[in-house]
């Protein structure tokens, strides 16, 4: 019941966060992010990777090489990522179950 009483107590924050109860709230976003790391946590190929977050498979190979870095938003999707994958994706392929990580067609 703990997750539940933890979605619970996080719809409730963000519902007063979107009433304008700005107060209290703060978001911190990485300056940096290992993506790699995350990505390997994960036991997936860049390819894998890319398709089932919804990335460009360019994008995660120029971060991972070093060449870019994720913009706030990106390091902020990751950094979900990172804390609860499985949630991201059931999410994301509400279609196909949490668990699928083909590309869409």
């Amino acid at each position: 019941m703990k997750m539940f009483d933890d979605l619970k107590n996080g719809l409730h924050e963000a519902d007063e966060f979107l009433a304008g109860k700005e107060e209290g709230y703060k978001v911190t976003v990485p300056a940096q992010i290992d993506v790699k790391t995350i990505r390997k946590g994960l036991r997936m190929t860049q390819a894998r990777f890319s398709s089932a977050f919804g990335f460009s498979l360019d994008a995660v190979k120029h971060w991972e090489g070093g060449r870019r870095t994720p913009e706030a938003s990106a390091r902020a999707f990751l950094t979900v990522i990172a804390k609860n994958p499985k949630a991201v994706l059931a999410a994301l392929h509400t279609d196909k179950g949490p668990t699928s990580h083909r590309p869409a067609s």
